[in-house]
């Protein structure tokens, strides 16, 4: 064994010890033994949604974790946590856990081998291909669930050290639009609001968001807005929030932006604009005005499928908000115009005036634990700290900083998500590393996906479990440490950022996804360029240099510990004595947003009124496949692929086990369909047998398919936005008849 890796595996311990065993019953009523009384607790911000709530962490003398709570103490969950927060310990005991190396023998067995034998193979394998086929016939996928500090090193690792210029993560499938929206109209991608807007709003707006079960903690931050706020829904289901909503506006689907663009019509005709902040701090507005003259109510009412006093109603609150606040997640970033829609969204902010103040704001609420790390510093699609591949003054400063040589740096950005997998089906891409992601089960059109895998000449999985379908694919898994067994840090919605602390040991032979990344730059043979990274902490203060001069400096921030006294601290946060450069953000220590002077982070310091002519569906409905299928969270107590989340008892009760899909009553009288009946669901991918719930949450002619079980993404469609490439999820032609038995 090397002495790098016997150095690691040996590290890897720290204070836990080996024999301590947990066990559901240990935490029930009763007397508790004294190896299990709480000796101490700690914060540690969850490692599940965007939102970044905090948990306490009881811990016994060992350090190891006991039980959790809420932490009442940090500004954004203040003492709430949702089902998986509360159950976030348990995925960490799973029986299928990843505990050592598996490769792939000759039989086609997956059989343990140890670290030495993984890493060699891991080296030799990829180099072989690249030696073959170039070196960008390798490329890897990366996640929105690692620490910070581990997205940059991977980045770091594969980009400059191994030579793969093609990289992304699976926050393409849910940010990409948020991204590429806030670039193009504010000069960043710079989520701009704090949670205390959800407080601070006169009317909410929520726009393809069902806030009650995709972001519950948020929703409790609306719940506690002493303003009585208008709320306004926008969506075609009538989902849990649109049932909580004072308006639910049920658009035809993938009407949205049609939908935007005819409010702005409307606010323009009532004169509900804010010309001084218009004039001082946009572009584009007067060519905006004369393009929305075409979405007359009467046009918008036909496409949208809206009455026009729907239409009337919803403008009137916006005219007549003082504080008015748009918020959107995936019912707007996964459509086939989502960027566009998203920028409609911000432009009906910038016209009003709403943004930069409290309770205002177009504000993207992001998907994952980390997609805002990921964002900033994972070195896939974007060059570390927020800069730009092909920008020669980044190139130069990130290699100064990180003391490497600037042409180890690509000077082109990656292929994207799809593009990657479209580059195994033409030959191009064939060695493929994934982390902590289940391409096999969350990518569209799943069967499409899982050939591609299959095809590649090397597939090497790095994840917590073994039993995921894309782990099940691997030529070669590599065992990693979850959520709760690692130290670093996560960026939430409102760019907030926090510590996550290791409470508990990572099962046998299993490695942070850090010590991973370390052990893979060894092998390689490129560990020295990246010495400087020798820890998480060490890793976060090459961050801390990276984002200097950024809007994302975080300069000001000191070390985990200023976090730890801070309650997390957002972005942007400089050091006391350059404060004073960030004028567009309020400093102050716990709630923060962005833009309260108007100035915004393009050249000129205006944003900027994007717009285009909608388009039409990709695959609209027809007579073989008369239904539209939408899909999105069925229920707060399950996370995207049940990876995690079923690993509970207490979560899967919740929620149903077998896939179900909502319809109309007039559509299931017609087919006579009765409650629980299995259907067929066929698109022109694949089908899937699911129980029928009857309901009037879907409207007539659509379908719901929650996104958690793996049937769904048999029918959803290969389609991407052409300005984010984030996936088309939401709408897609399906039949539905009575499965015969």
């Amino acid at each position: 064994m090397s002495s790098a890796l016997d150095s690691l595996l040996h590290a890897r311990t720290g204070p836990m010890t080996d024999d301590l065993v947990l066990h559901p019953g240990d935490f029930g009523l009763g007397r508790v033994p004294a190896r299990l009384k709480p000796a101490a607790t700690v914060n540690s911000v969850c490692g599940y949604c965007s939102t970044g709530c905090s948990l306490k962490i009881h811990l016994n003398a060992h350090g190891e974790a006991l039980n959790l709570s809420a932490n009442p103490d940090y500004p954004v969950n203040l003492g709430m946590a949702c089902p998986k927060g509360w159950e976030a310990l348990t995925p960490l005991r799973a029986t299928d856990r990843a505990t050592t190396p598996l490769l792939r023998n000759d039989r086609g067995e997956l059989e343990p081998v140890d670290w030495e034998r993984a890493l060699l193979v891991f080296s030799g394998k990829l180099k072989e291909i690249q030696k073959l086929h170039g070196r960008e016939s390798v490329a890897y996928i990366s996640t929105g669930q690692i620490m910070t500090e581990e997205m940059a090193l991977l980045g770091a690792v594969a980009k400059f050290g191994m030579g793969l210029k093609h990289g992304d993560g699976n926050t393409r499938q849910c940010m990409a639009t948020a991204v590429t929206a806030y670039k193009q109209s504010f000069g960043f991608d710079a989520p701009p609001f704090a949670y205390s807007d959800f407080e601070e709003s006169d009317v909410i707006v929520l726009w393809g968001s069902n806030l009650c079960i995709a972001h519950p903690i948020m929703w409790q931050r609306v719940m506690r807005n002493r303003r009585s706020p208008q709320i306004i829904v926008v969506d075609p289901r009538a989902t849990e929030t649109a049932q909580a909503a004072t308006q639910h506006v049920a658009l035809r689907p993938k009407s949205d932006l049609t939908l935007a663009y005819g409010l702005a019509h409307l606010l323009i005709a009532r004169g509900a604009l804010k010309p001084d902040f218009i004039a001082a701090h946009t572009t584009g507005f007067a060519e905006f005005e004369i393009f929305v003259r075409d979405f007359s109510p009467g046009r918008v009412a036909a496409e949208t499928g809206l009455p026009p006093d729907v239409l009337e109603k919803f403008a009137d609150a916006i005219a007549r908000g003082d504080r008015v606040s748009f918020w959107w997640t995936m019912g707007v970033n996964q459509g086939h115009e989502a960027t566009r829609t998203a920028q409609a969204i911000i432009n009906l902010a910038l016209m009003t005036g709403n943004i930069g103040r409290p309770g205002t704001g177009a504000n993207s609420i992001t998907g994952q634990c980390n997609a805002m790390g990921s964002r900033l510093f994972s070195n896939t699609t974007g060059l570390l700290g927020g800069h730009d591949f092909t920008n020669a003054d980044h190139r130069e400063k990130v290699a100064r900083i990180l003391e490497i040589p600037e042409t180890a740096i690509p000077r082109e950005n990656s292929l994207a998500y799809d593009q990657i997998l479209d580059g195994i089906a033409e030959g191009k891409i064939r060695g493929l590393w994934i982390i902590a992601t289940n391409t096999a089960h969350s990518w569209m059109s799943q069967e499409r996906a899982r050939t591609l895998l299959a095809n590649l000449d090397f597939l090497v999985v790095q994840d917590m479990y073994v039993t995921t379908e894309t782990a099940q694919a691997a030529d070669l898994i590599l065992p990693a440490a979850g959520w709760g067994e690692k130290d670093g840090t996560f960026i939430n919605s409102e760019r907030r950022i926090g510590r996550a602390r290791k409470v508990a040991r990572a099962p046998g032979q299993a490695l942070s996804d850090f010590k991973i990344f370390q052990l893979v730059a060894h092998y390689w043979g490129c560990s020295a360029m990246f010495a400087k990274w020798s820890s998480p902490e060490a890793a976060f203060q090459l961050m801390k240099q990276l984002s200097g001069g950024q809007p994302c400096d975080i300069t000001g921030i000191e070390d985990y510990a200023h976090l730890d006294r801070a309650g997390g601290i957002q972005w942007p946060f400089l050091p006391p004595e350059t404060r004073h450069a960030a004028p567009s953000t309020e400093q102050s220590p716990r709630e923060r947003r962005l833009f309260a002077d108007g100035k915004f982070f393009t050249p000129d310091g205006r944003a900027r009124f994007i717009f285009e002519t909608p388009r039409a569906v990709p695959e609209p409905t027809d007579r073989e496949f008369p239904f539209i299928l939408l899909t999105g969270r069925g229920t707060s107590s399950q996370w995207h692929t049940q990876t995690r989340t079923a690993k509970s008892d207490v979560l899967r009760k919740l929620y149903p086990e077998k896939i179900y899909a909502e319809v109309h009553p007039t559509d299931a009288a017609r087919l006579l369909l009765a409650p629980g009946d299995a259907v067929t669901i066929r698109s022109r991918r694949g089908s899937v047998t699911a129980a029928v719930f009857i309901t009037a949450t879907v409207q007539p002619g659509q379908i719901f398919l929650p996104m958690h079980y793996a049937e769904t993404n048999l029918l959803t469609q290969w389609n991407v936005d052409p300005y984010s490439r984030q996936p088309n999820y939401k709408s897609c032609a399906v039949a539905l008849s009575a499965t015969r038995r």
